[in-house]
């Protein structure tokens, strides 16, 4: 049996979109089928590796959370505001911090780079909010990507990257 159609209205990148969709139809086809944006990597199918990893807003002006795209179904995001690896860069490039995951070579096959940019995007955005004192970087780090699975165990230059752009972005720690 098929699943029912259902209207979903979404805000993707700065651009709203109104597709009628199957309902448990899960958000990573629909962010590569629909609208043809295919950073949102599908690996483990069940949420562990986190690869899938994009920043949703469920009420306005939030913070936004970690969503597992190949495990949440799109009917279930309907009015939300998301964010995906896509939409990170800006105009002229690569944001900071993708710039800075170039830099320090954070990443092999690249298949994981996508749940840790969206993971440590979402900690910056915390941490604008409300800086941590720069001893308790480390464990911010750990809290916001340890569950994030890298196949090619990039793990070092991946936290060396978050730690370098974070340490250098104004206003996120405090001495």
């Amino acid at each position: 049996m098929s699943s029912p159609l259902v209207d979903v209205t979404l805000t993707v990148n700065g651009k709203t979109y109104t597709r009628k969709v199957p309902a448990s139809l899960p958000l990573v086809d629909f962010l590569h089928e629909e609208l043809s944006l295919t950073g949102t990597k599908f690996s483990c199918g069940i949420g562990v590796c986190r690869a899938c990893t994009v920043a949703a807003c469920r009420v306005p002006k939030a913070h936004a959370v970690p969503t597992l795209a190949c495990s949440t179904p799109v009917g279930e995001l309907n009015g939300q505001t998301l964010t995906t690896v896509e939409g990170l860069a800006g105009p002229s490039g690569p944001s900071p911090l993708q710039q800075a995951f170039l830099d320090e070579f954070a990443f092999q096959c690249g298949y994981c780079t996508p749940g840790f940019l969206m993971a440590t995007n979402m900690l910056m955005e915390r941490l604008r909010a409300k800086p941590i004192p720069e001893d308790q970087l480390d464990a911010a780090i750990q809290d916001a990507c340890g569950s994030h699975i890298c196949r090619c165990t990039g793990y070092a230059r991946y936290y060396a990257a978050i730690r370098k752009v974070i340490l250098g972005t104004p206003g996120l720690t405090v001495r």
